[in-house]
């Protein structure tokens, strides 16, 4: 087991405690490469938004049996010709998508003992839904909370996505140490959640709150949701016995750990927030992912974003 990875280290873009702006970039080929499942394209039952909507769009979809109350200055005279029976025409709605994500940026994230910090696997992660929205045509936004609060309204095309990356690199300035509440991010999100057609939230989960069911609900009829949840590999499962150095602010400390009941508890208490946010997420019904700091994120955005399963 490594020691925990010091924010003292090898400085700015090193990929371990901070990211740099090429490694954003170099994401895009690895999204490039893959083959992207087809997106739900009907609104749910939660009554989350989607990109097909039958409306009075620009693109016929399909015809169905007049109903009352349909306008009769869209039926379909030549079906209802044929079949003697009133038809109506429905339409595809031409939305361009938005996609926002809400950054976690607490003191709490910048902690690992494997391979990375989990504010650079979520920086990694937050960057691949950039390049997966340019894909997909899309304009995609964000917004920091916590430490670092910064709000970035959706923008479209590959200079979107350059500006999306730039922010996420330049992460480690302009540091305003609050210790903001998820339920206060989600109130300042404001209208730049409401415009957005999904959202995906990167979090750790350590700031989520009792306030945060009553936004997320709030948000949910607005966009569909998907949730991100960031652990280190001793907050979400049990570390086997031995001897861990940790380091905190330049302090080197040593935690012993033998008995099962022990480890059980110290594992319980770092992973109380990705507990915590994943139990809100799953009383919701919000699609949700668990991924340590060690593995590839890519599924899992791709699972959140295109509507694929739940769980971790």
């Amino acid at each position: 087991m490594n020691a925990v990875l010091s924010p003292h280290g090898d400085g700015d873009g090193d990929g371990r405690v901070s990211i740099s702006l090429s490694e954003l970039l170099a994401l895009r080929a690895r999204v490039a490469r893959i083959a992207l499942p087809k997106r739900e394209s009907r609104v749910t039952p939660a009554g989350q938004q989607s990109s097909r909507l039958h409306g009075r769009g620009m693109d016929y979809a399909e015809s169905r049996a007049y109903q009352p109350g349909d306008d009769v200055r869209r039926l379909d005279w030549r079906l209802t010709a044929r079949s003697g029976k009133l038809h109506t025409k429905l339409f595809q709605e031409e939305r361009e998508g938005r996609v926002l994500v809400l950054l976690d940026t607490h003191a709490s994230m910048r902690f690992g003992t494997r391979a990375r910090f989990k504010s650079v696997q979520a920086a990694r992660a937050a960057a691949m839904a950039a390049w997966l929205a340019v894909r997909a045509g899309e304009r995609v936004g964000a917004m920091a909370f916590g430490e670092r609060t910064h709000m970035l309204r959706p923008q479209g095309g590959t200079r979107g996505a350059l500006a999306f990356c730039g922010a996420l690199a330049n992460g480690g300035a302009d540091v305003e140490g609050r210790n903001e509440s998820l339920s206060e991010a989600l109130l300042r999100a404001g209208r730049l959640v409401r415009s957005s057609s999904r959202v995906l939230l990167i979090s750790d989960g350590l700031s989520c709150d009792e306030l945060a069911r009553g936004r997320l609900l709030d948000l949910r009829r607005h966009a569909d949701i998907g949730v991100l949840i960031v652990g280190d590999v001793l907050e979400l499962a049990t570390a086997p016995a031995g001897r861990y150095p940790l380091e905190h602010d330049g302090v080197r400390r040593e935690v012993v750990l033998q008995a099962e009941r022990q480890r059980r508890e110290f594992q319980q208490a770092l992973g109380v927030g990705q507990a915590k946010l994943a139990a809100l997420a799953q009383a919701l019904g919000l699609r949700q992912r668990t991924i340590d700091t060690v593995v590839d994120p890519l599924d899992a955005v791709i699972g959140l974003l295109a509507g694929v399963g739940q769980g971790r």
